[in-house]
């Protein structure tokens, strides 16, 4: 006798027995709404290898290609990587030379900067984490809790007693005053982030290896640190992105040297005095999305078991 299948399982939103790969009823029903969550990137992107004249124009152009034919040529622009070129070197005013913008080295502060800052929490809140998890305090929930609410404050709270203190210590416009204050605000992120990872482990190894005459640092390092890589990788990620979107204090707290992409973001809206350059703005845009991409690529596997890290026990 054959085993009956119904209509959900034939269509692919139910698996026939237990944990199976999911269908394609389901296949589809997330990549239509990635396609939706991607439709803002992807309109950032084609604004940005659009002409100059076609950002505002009315039919829109939506596509670079037709799709053989799918699309009407009306709505069909071609591409051009002019803006891109543009965000580092343009003409300023009319009639005048191309002049630099200055965008590499606001690209280079934005990277330097938001890495140093995750880096310096990561290696302080990591250490403080296991601190928390293995040897907790009388009081220990109170500490974390007073840590955690220096996240609670907005920005702008906060933002005039830090401008004095970087003034009365000289740290205004340097790169060691913004990595420092970058990593203060991420440090309390990480610590909650690493301690729940540590508390998840087993503590048998280390009591075990602790009896075989290993040191707390070698237990450390060599037990502990390789079990929650996944957790560093998600919590550096989340970190970045923290960091690198950051407005406010960039804007009060860099000089002309230190200045990161989002503030220098605001030089490229006008255009020699002719109005907002959207395709100029989208292609900064563009560029501005690729270091977190990249980051986010390449520790996605790390990334994916650190946010899931000790919801399925085996």
């Amino acid at each position: 006798m054959t085993d009956r299948v119904s209509f959900w399982e034939w269509i692919g939103f139910r698996s026939v027995g237990g944990i199976a790969e999911a269908g394609w009823g389901r296949t589809l029903v997330v990549a239509v709404v990635s396609f939706i969550y991607f439709l803002p990137v992807l309109f950032i992107i084609f604004t940005a290898i659009k002409p100059q004249g076609l950002a505002l124009s009315v039919p829109p152009t939506l596509s670079p290609t037709s799709f053989f034919g799918l699309i009407p040529d009306q709505f069909v622009f071609t591409p051009t990587l002019d803006n891109f070129a543009s965000v580092f070197s343009r003409v300023m005013t009319a009639g005048g030379q191309p002049e630099s913008t200055g965008f590499d080295r606001f690209f280079f502060n934005s990277i330097v900067i938001a890495s140093a800052s995750v880096l310096l929490a990561l290696v302080i809140g990591t250490l403080a984490a296991y601190g928390f998890s293995r040897y907790p305090l009388k009081g220990n929930d109170t500490y974390l809790f007073v840590i955690l609410t220096t996240r609670m404050l907005p920005a702008i709270v906060v933002i005039i007693p830090v401008i004095l203190m970087f003034r009365a210590v000289g740290l205004s416009g340097s790169y060691l005053g913004i990595i420092m204050l970058y990593a203060a605000f991420n440090l309390a992120f990480t610590v909650w982030m690493m301690k729940s990872f540590f508390d998840e482990l087993s503590t048998d190894v280390e009591d075990a290896a602790r009896i075989d005459g290993s040191s707390e640092i070698k237990v450390f390092f060599k037990i502990c640190l390789p079990q929650v890589v996944a957790g560093l990788a998600a919590t550096f990620v989340f970190g970045l992105i923290l960091t690198w979107n950051e407005f406010l204090f960039a804007l009060l707290l860099t000089g002309p040297d230190t200045r990161t992409v989002p503030v220098a973001m605001n030089q490229a809206v006008s255009s020699g005095g002719r109005g907002t350059d959207w395709t100029l703005l989208a292609a900064i845009e563009t560029l501005f999305l690729v270091p977190v991409f990249l980051a986010t690529f390449f520790l996605q596997d790390h990334l994916l078991r650190g946010v899931t890290f000790g919801t399925v026990r085996k």
